[in-house]
């Protein structure tokens, strides 16, 4: 690799352009599907809605260079783009509260799809602890520390009731997890050096319900 292009790896990248990489990378896939075998960033555009200025600047952040007339090679933009967002590398992760969004995320195989496994899921529910779901187990919370040592992990998956999330957060940092994805409408507080994200579905439907109020009233 050469230092321009290590350089370009070391840009922190804006939180919106991360968003809007993975629909890039979807669209590229439909149109692999169909065929086709080049996409221009107008093309894009109209497809995914998103003003074509927008699309090429977004993809200056990564490793690929679209040819005049043309259009992006639809192959390599997949895989740029599946190696810069990091879906070829599988993360393995912890999930701590095994109820039905839990259950819901362990059943999907298509998590692995973008570099995520979930090889372990914790709970207190003794009906729960010792069975699996999708062939991933489930056992106490107090075996988290245990366990941490027997796979290699650094991502936890928060989907436990909100009274208890920053409790089992404490216990997920403290044993060695240094990233958690947040499904609880809870705001945790961790450490600077560890990543979160939140993914509260509750918060999207308020977003969403407010919008659909609101463009009921126009």
């Amino acid at each position: 690799m050469n230092n321009q292009n290590q350089r370009k790896n070391h840009i922190k990248v804006p939180e919106p352009t991360l968003r809007r990489l993975p629909w890039y990378l979807s669209n590229a896939k439909l149109l692999r599907k169909k065929g086709e075998q080049f996409v221009s960033s107008t093309q894009m555009s109209k497809e995914i809605n998103i003003d074509a200025s927008q699309i090429a600047k977004d993809l200056s952040y990564v490793n690929i260079s679209g040819r005049t007339r043309v259009g992006y090679d639809i192959n390599e933009l997949v895989k740029v783009l599946e190696d810069f967002l990091g879906f070829t590398n599988i993360h393995k992760a912890f999930l701590f509260g095994v109820g039905s969004l839990g259950g819901a995320l362990l059943g999907d195989s298509g998590l692995s799809h973008f570099g995520l496994e979930i090889v372990a899921a914790f709970d207190v529910n003794p009906e729960k602890i010792g069975t699996d779901i999708n062939g991933i187990p489930i056992f106490h919370t107090d075996d988290f520390e245990t366990k941490i040592a027997d796979y290699r992990v650094n991502i936890g998956v928060l989907t436990v009731p909100i009274e208890i999330a920053q409790d089992i957060t404490n216990t997920m940092i403290k044993g060695g997890i240094k990233a958690v994805w947040n499904f609880t409408p809870f705001r945790i507080r961790v450490p600077e050096n560890i990543v979160v994200q939140n993914t509260s579905l509750y918060a999207h439907l308020a977003v969403m319900f407010n919008r659909l109020n609101f463009n009921e009233f126009e």
